[in-house]
């Protein structure tokens, strides 16, 4: 059977994290959580000690790293090179570099590529913000949540 690419979009509080995780658990996918990937380079930005818009230095340090999801006996984990970094980026002052370092066409760009290259065999569920349209345009199968501001 064909390994499909599936994407899943929509705003924040839409429900895309845990429709994303059952549709893989269902369908035995990886999940790729999109946004841990910006976590990661933020952390580790934090890390090196640098600036969230020094774009110098932040290519420098994307082309150093390199970030994986491995399946676990407790569930996804998330790498930094060899380091499992799983929790140390749901922080709330990660979660604010993320953000900052995401409006970044550096990390933009690197990104871009390593999710691409997580989707060249298929068998993923990627969830994000702009999975369909800009990351992966001709996914087997695209999905775009949205709620309520009342529901979210």
């Amino acid at each position: 059977m064909k390994q499909l690419v599936i994407t899943i979009d929509g705003p924040a509080g839409a429900g895309k994290t845990t429709v994303s995780k059952i549709l893989a658990r269902r369908l035995g996918y990886k999940y790729v959580d999109t946004g841990a990937l910006y976590r990661g380079v933020a952390l580790e930005a934090n890390s090196a000690g640098l600036s969230m818009d020094d774009d110098a230095g932040l290519d420098r340090l994307c082309k150093g790293i390199k970030l994986k999801f491995v399946n676990g006996k407790k569930g996804q984990l998330f790498f930094l090179n060899e380091s499992d970094i799983t929790d140390r980026i749901r922080s709330p002052e990660i979660s604010m570099m993320a953000s900052a370092v995401s409006a970044r066409p550096v990390v933009r760009k690197f990104l871009l590529d390593v999710q691409r290259d997580m989707g060249k065999k298929g068998g993923a569920v990627f969830e994000g913000r702009d999975m369909g349209t800009v990351v992966f345009p001709n996914a087997h199968v695209k999905f775009f949540l949205d709620a309520s501001i009342k529901t979210r």
